[in-house]
């Protein structure tokens, strides 16, 4: 395998944008404007440049290279904290009990309430790999190395974690979601909405949607059914939150009804599992790779598949991928 993770830098600009045209749309921490992309590099050079211990308004980008052709597959960010410079928005589906005494019947109605409750927290997002690897198996590297970073940087990050996944985007790039809600508010189409969310963020929805809850019944059946519905796309990606934790508490996003994903920062597999050692000995490669193993703080920040024995031996290749050599500190995390 010779996959390393590595944080992005500004020379990434054209890669990024590349995978970002490949989104198909509705990656708000991916959109396809090179000035945006641009400002973001900036950003996280200056998260990771920053290293006094403190919970900021960090963002954080990786990006997947493959050694042997010099060629970026993949990417991925985490933040710190979301909702600190600007409210970070959800719906949150609810219900509502009501009695008719007259009728004797009971009522349950269930209904949507834009929600802040989700300021603070840190986040996971912006992952994108290439279609040609999605089988090679380094999807997990992807995005779990981001946990393993978390781990190695735990002061930098608060104690809930979020991810969100792409809500239900037809073929021709529209959101039955926003159609049946948003849509109605504003003149414009997803896709503009959705390009303006990425490079302005979702203030101008808070700022002109009803703040009073919206009952779903009064929505289309189209947008009732895709609530909470990740894109097909998104499927296996929620499959493998799941697997780390994360689950489905009822927000949504608000602009295609996509769910959010939510764990305890230290009850994420990887972060709980994950062990520091010194490397012991260097080792052939033999049978797959069974860890996911990185080095480094901030920029300097670096994670590969490697095999690494109880005895802390780590093979010669995944040395080679960290730079890495007897006696230096790796942590780890079974794959």
């Amino acid at each position: 395998m010779t996959f390393v993770l590595r944080t992005a830098t500004e020379t990434d600009l054209e890669a990024l944008y590349r995978m970002a045209k490949g989104t198909g749309g509705g990656f708000t921490n991916l959109p396809p404007d090179r000035p945006t992309l641009q400002a973001k590099l900036a950003r996280a050079a200056r998260s990771f440049a920053r290293d006094d211990g403190q919970i900021a308004n960090d963002l954080f980008a990786f990006i997947l290279e493959d050694t042997a052709s010099g060629k970026v597959r993949g990417t991925c960010q985490a933040f710190s904290q979301v909702g600190t410079e600007l409210p970070f928005y959800s719906y949150r589906i609810g219900r509502i009990t009501q009695h008719s005494r007259e009728l004797d019947r009971t009522f349950r109605a269930e209904m949507l309430t834009l929600s802040t409750d989700l300021d603070g927290a840190s986040e996971v997002g912006g992952l994108y790999l290439d279609a040609s690897e999605r089988s090679a198996g380094v999807g997990k590297l992807l995005a779990r190395s981001r946990y393993l970073f978390i781990a190695t940087h735990r002061e930098r990050f608060g104690e809930v974690t979020l991810a969100e996944l792409r809500g239900a985007i037809d073929d021709a790039g529209n959101s039955p979601f926003w159609d049946g809600l948003a849509g109605r508010f504003f003149d414009m189409s997803f896709r503009d909405a959705d390009e303006f969310n990425g490079k302005y963020g979702n203030q101008f929805i808070a700022d002109l949607m009803p703040k009073h809850p919206i009952y779903t019944a009064l929505l289309s059946e189209a947008a009732r059914q895709v609530m909470g519905q990740p894109h097909y796309s998104g499927r296996p990606a929620m499959r493998m939150l799941e697997s780390e934790g994360f689950a489905f508490q009822n927000y949504i996003d608000i602009f295609d009804g996509g769910p959010t994903m939510i764990a305890k920062t230290d009850q994420i597999r990887t972060i709980r599992e994950a062990r520091r050692v010194h490397v012991s000995t260097l080792s052939p490669p033999s049978g797959e790779p069974t860890h996911i193993v990185c080095t480094g703080r901030l920029g300097a920040f670096r994670a590969c598949l490697g095999r690494v024995g109880e005895d802390a031996s780590l093979d010669e290749a995944a040395a080679g991928l960290l730079r890495v050599g007897v006696g230096d500190a790796i942590t780890c995390a079974p794959a």
